[in-house]
């Protein structure tokens, strides 16, 4: 490269680095202005100073000219620093300053030299500080846009120095020597500055790429922790929210309602007869249900619902509600239920499942969001008790039964059981003669600070909170020692918990409690519900057959009030059948509860089962029973529940009657 290329190089707007552009025009647009500012105030000085020893035109006319355009063009940089503009905008405008540095450049020193003749010593040393001061500024405002700098420098510094050092004055060719030699250093100067400025924008470019490139991986960061917080929140399998999300929502919303002292619903739905749909078509198919109910339970968003899955067959809705919306909410959730119990397509077969629902309403109930979730899930509890695929909607009714099943709870947790608890034994007789054939204990809890609390009470309460396992190894260890008393050999049967079939281990402290009580193993018989056997079937089969195998009894207890079916009857190793009070209860005139009775008689003898009926109260239904051929019942119309000691008495005056029977017959013999 030759000297000349490279001057051309030095002052050429390079168009390489577009960023590096940018970054020129954005502080070179700042001091433009300042520029013209400058070759103004100076221009006008020397201007003055020459008034009355040049002609009109050139210290009048010429300055008004220069004047006009520096004025024009510093407005119009002013203008141009407040831009956004790319960076191939900011290229031109520089490009063009470049060139119209050197018309301006020639211009100032053709008039600058022009005035030299004129005027005395003073005024010709004017001339040379204007040309000085003029430069040095101009290579200040001009450091960003190092070609002009350098343009201004050679147009001007070199052809005033010539001018001044050929002028013979020893004082000016000083000057012209001085001016150059400065203006040099300031080329240096200005070169360096460029370079430090061109390195500091690379840096900063690099600062800003580096920010970039972590802004980006922030931004992906937190796309992904969005991702998973809403992953985190949403149901796997139905793809609605999940029960975190649920109680999040709930907590946000309640304290919005509090806040504008408005009103919020939720309703919790259960599925009624979705454990059956498992059993018989296995788990993918009830996981269609689920997305089914899901899809369905989505529609009702437009209603003012959010929906979610709490876990299992179990949803929730938070629900905006006005004032006075009871009626509203019943609706609802009416509909609700109604389209749950449409019938849904599982490959080529047809599934039914239906759903319960309950509600509760702020600020009617509730002092936080958990409270009144929990009020709508026992409200949920009474509509699948008392009426299942019906709504229920939390009522000083439930507030009150609420609170004395937590009462009932407080006082169960903290009962000496062992002392509190009781039995009684309820008959189970022979129909026809009837003469007792067993017992069926009943669990009784007497306690100091509530008094008798009913069954229907507190086992709900400990099965749900673990103390059923605790309870039912007090009373079955106190039952085996008072049957082993008995005279005769009556059996006894005993109510298992759920929670004691659902584990192998509950089950061998059962069969260790039978073999350590020394009463035959044939004598005990154990009720299980159908609750208990749905929950896990597989579970369930296994810990009737270890029961079995060791020689017990097996009742499925209030059959056909469940779920369960014929198929998971057939496969379960049982010895009787209780059919249940609601069937029993005036089946002298219900020909349905007749009709099923026979049933149910028909199915046992088919499978060679033993029939009981409980819930006889009546002679009449006495008289029915006996002609259907049902040789075990027990209830009121036989005897109430007795204490040990008078469940013993029964059965040794039966003794005697027989025994007097006995020798009245052998008498007339």
């Amino acid at each position: 490269m030759n000297l000349f290329q490279a001057f051309r190089r030095l002052v050429t707007v390079p168009n390489d680095n577009p960023e590096l552009t940018l970054a020129q025009f954005k502080a070179f647009s700042k001091q433009v202005p300042l520029l013209y500012f400058i070759l103004l105030t100076n221009m006008l000085s020397l201007a003055g100073t020459h008034q009355q020893s040049a002609p009109f035109w050139l210290v009048k006319v010429v300055p008004l000219v220069f004047g006009v355009v520096f004025v024009v063009r510093a407005i119009g940089w002013i203008r141009e620093s407040r831009k956004t503009v790319d960076a191939a905008y900011a290229y031109r405008r520089l490009v063009a300053t470049n060139r119209l540095v050197l018309p301006i450049s020639v211009l100032s020193v053709a008039w600058s030299a022009a005035l030299v003749p004129y005027g005395n010593d003073y005024q010709r040393a004017h001339v040379a500080f204007f040309m000085s001061i003029t430069v040095i500024g101009v290579i200040f405002c001009l450091m960003h846009l190092r070609s002009a700098a350098l343009m201004v420098t050679f147009l001007v510094i070199l052809p005033f120095s010539a001018i001044m050092g050929l002028s013979g004055e020893p004082t000016l060719i000083a000057t012209a020597v001085n001016m150059f030699l400065v203006s040099l250093a300031m080329i240096a100067i200005m070169l360096r500055h460029y370079a430090d400025f061109t390195k500091l924008n690379e840096q900063r470019l690099t600062l800003l790429a580096q920010q970039a490139a972590l802004q980006d991986k922030n931004r992906a960061m937190q796309a992904l922790s969005d991702e998973n917080l809403r992953l985190a929140n949403l149901d796997s399998l139905t793809r609605i929210a999940n029960r975190r999300s649920f109680f999040s929502n709930l907590a946000a919303a309640f304290e919005d309602a509090r806040a504008r002292e408005g009103r919020l619903a939720i309703g919790v739905v259960d599925l009624d007869g979705f454990k059956p749909v498992n059993d018989l078509y296995g788990h993918s198919a009830g996981d269609k249900v689920l997305v089914e109910v899901a899809g369905r339970l989505s529609t009702f968003e437009t209603h003012g619902c959010r929906v979610f899955r709490l876990g299992g067959d179990e949803f929730a809705l938070l629900i905006e509600v006005n004032e006075g919306d009871e009626k509203a909410l019943l609706e609802l959730g009416q509909r609700i239920c109604d389209s749950i119990s449409l019938p849904i397509m599982i490959g080529n077969s047809v599934v039914n499942v239906t759903g319960s629902m309950g509600i509760a309403v702020y600020p009617d109930v509730g002092l936080n969001g958990r409270d009144l979730y929990e009020r709508a899930d026992y409200a949920l509890y009474h509509a699948k008790r008392e009426n299942r695929a019906s709504v229920t909607v939390f009522n000083a009714h439930q507030a009150k039964a609420l609170f004395r099943q937590r009462q009932v709870e407080e006082v169960l947790f903290a009962a000496d059981l062992e002392r509190e608890l009781s039995l009684a034994y309820q008959p189970i007789v022979d129909g026809r003669s009837g003469r007792t054939l067993g017992f069926e204990a009943l669990a009784r809890w007497t306690s100091p600070v509530l008094g008798p609390v009913s069954p229907a009470e507190f086992i709900p309460i400990a099965e749900q909170h673990g103390r059923i396992n605790l309870i039912t190894r007090l009373l079955l260890s106190r039952a085996l020692r008072e049957a082993k008393s008995w005279p005769g050999e009556p059996y006894l049967s005993f109510n298992l918990s759920p929670h004691d079939l659902a584990v192998e281990e509950n089950v061998l402290r059962i069969i260790a409690a039978v073999n350590h009580s020394g009463i035959a193993p044939r004598r005990i018989n154990f009720e299980i519900t159908e609750t208990a056997v749905m929950r896990d079937f597989d579970q369930a089969a296994h810990s009737i057959e270890l029961l079995r195998v060791l020689g017990c009894q097996i009742s499925l207890d209030d059959f056909g009030t469940g779920y369960s079916s014929l198929n998971h009857v057939h496969k379960l190793p049982l010895s009787k059948i209780k059919i249940d009070r609601c069937f029993v209860d005036r089946i002298d005139a219900r020909p349905a509860s007749y009709k099923i009775v026979k049933s149910v008689l028909t199915l046992c003898s088919e499978m060679g089962l033993a029939a009981i009926a409980e819930g006889v109260e009546r002679l009449e239904e006495v008289e029915v029973l006996r002609a259907l051929g049902v040789d075990a019942m027990q209830g009121y119309y036989f005897s109430k529940p007795l204490t040990g000691e008078l469940a013993s008495a029964r059965l040794e005056a039966e003794r005697g009657t027989i025994a007097r029977m006995s020798t009245d017959f052998a008498a007339t013999e």
